[in-house]
């Protein structure tokens, strides 16, 4: 393969060249747009018949409302006839990612203020929530267990999924994860005429308050036209890492690059280093798992078209360029991470050390794999409990609390030309010297 690109932070222009590695193409275009419009207008308008010829046309099969559903009781027979180490694997996962998950559950609290206001919040979990499982280039049955658990420790009631199918094959493991992460059930059905059906419902698919979980292109645009009508996670564009390294072991350095080049020709990896010497060799072990890898088409094309090995002076550019970067997944393969930590503003997951490699926290570790793309990890965060639990305000007043600050309240309604909103202030002020 031709060699990945190098940036150098002593380049004149290096800032620009950074800027112009990030700029991939990730959004979709017009005719993405307008594609997935119709789709979604031709769902909503005709339920089950339009979502099975897309179905039929789309992945393959002779779609039918019966033979899309699948049971409770059809993941419990993919859950007694996958073998025992998956059932020991998904389990274990099932496990840790319930138990960080619960560290995040958010309670009601309130206070009295010097005014005699009661102010409080109060926590809700959504009524029903929609995971869409990415498949095609392959199959995810750990997306199922971290968007599904957290969902259920949130205390969501209904908890439906759907799920691709080319040519009608169920993925056995995704139906077995599934059901131990308490889907209820789930429909094989995927793409943009999917998210159609969980934002607005058909005769066999119900509408849900909130569509969570990755896809392609189609999927990401359809999400991004239904928020409104339903809630979503975020917008998921092709994965990414960057690492940065001071030494260490280049065979593992090559393998944590090219653990996101594999997802998909779209995808980015990044080596941040102060050491040429270590760039060398590691890129020298690029290609040397390349030649084994079964998915080496696919990195390949990612590691040329989007990778890339920056060189910089010290660890303090190497936190300027991560901050930059706000990569999806972020390791410090340094002898000392922590003293860097610090300093790391923007990254979905920061993986401390030589010994915890992203795949760590993609299936086994308890923190979410869902995480924020395309650099929005700038002002957006990992899937969470947070996104299946909604907060009210709640505010209770005395006479004497009403007293103490209506007519300040009311001033500013005044001020805003709102006559009626001061006046509902004003009455109530007014009783108090009657």
């Amino acid at each position: 393969m031709s060699k990945v690109q190098r940036i150098y932070a002593n380049n004149p222009d290096y800032k620009a060249q950074l800027h112009a590695l990030l700029s991939r193409e990730t959004d979709t275009g017009e005719d993405v747009q307008h594609l997935v419009a119709d789709i979604l207008a031709d769902v909503k308008a005709n339920g089950d018949t339009a979502l099975c010829a897309y179905t039929a046309k789309f992945d393959g099969w002779d779609c039918t409302a019966e033979r899309m559903v699948i049971s409770r009781e059809r993941m419990e027979k993919a859950w007694l006839d996958v073998s025992d180490m998956d059932r020991q694997s998904l389990q274990l996962a099932a496990d840790r990612i319930k138990a960080y998950h619960e560290k995040q559950v958010q309670t009601d609290w309130d206070y009295t203020d010097d005014a005699g206001l009661t102010l409080g919040q109060k926590i809700t979990a959504l009524d029903s929530v929609g995971l869409y499982v990415p498949g095609g280039k392959a199959a995810y049955p750990s997306s199922v267990l971290m968007n599904a658990v957290p969902a259920q420790v949130a205390g969501v009631e209904k908890i439906v999924m759907v799920v691709p199918t080319p040519n009608g094959e169920l993925n056995e493991l995704v139906l077995a994860a599934a059901f131990v992460s308490g889907v209820q059930v789930g429909f094989a059905v995927g793409g943009a005429q999917a998210v159609a059906a969980l934002a607005y419902g058909t005769e066999t698919i119900p509408a849900v308050d909130k569509i969570v979980g990755p896809g392609n292109k189609f999927v990401a645009a359809a999400k991004r036209q239904v928020f409104g009508v339903c809630g979503i996670d975020m917008i998921a564009g092709p994965s990414e890492i960057a690492v940065v390294a001071d030494g260490g072991n280049p065979e593992w350095l090559a393998a944590d690059f090219l653990s996101q080049a594999e997802h998909d020709e779209a995808a980015q990896s990044i080596l941040i280093t102060t050491d040429e010497d270590l760039a060398d060799k590691v890129e020298e072990a690029i290609e040397q798992h390349l030649a084994v890898l079964e998915r080496a088409p696919i990195a390949r094309a990612s590691v040329k078209n989007h990778g890339a090995l920056i060189i910089v002076n010290d660890l303090d550019e190497a936190a300027e360029a991560v901050n930059i970067i706000a990569p999806e997944h972020l390791e410090l393969a340094l002898e000392d991470p922590d003293a860097l930590l610090p300093k790391i503003k923007h990254a979905g997951a920061i993986f401390l050390g030589h010994f915890v490699p992203e795949a760590l926290g993609d299936y086994m570790a308890g923190p979410n794999h869902v995480l924020p793309t395309n650099r929005t990890a700038r002002f957006s965060s990992p899937l969470g409990v947070y996104d299946f639990q909604k907060r009210s305000s709640v505010i209770r007043a005395t006479p004497q609390g009403v007293a103490a600050i209506g007519a300040e309240a009311a001033h500013l309604a005044h001020r805003e030309g709102l006559q009626c909103h001061a006046l509902t202030l004003e009455l109530r002020l007014q009783h108090q010297g009657e």
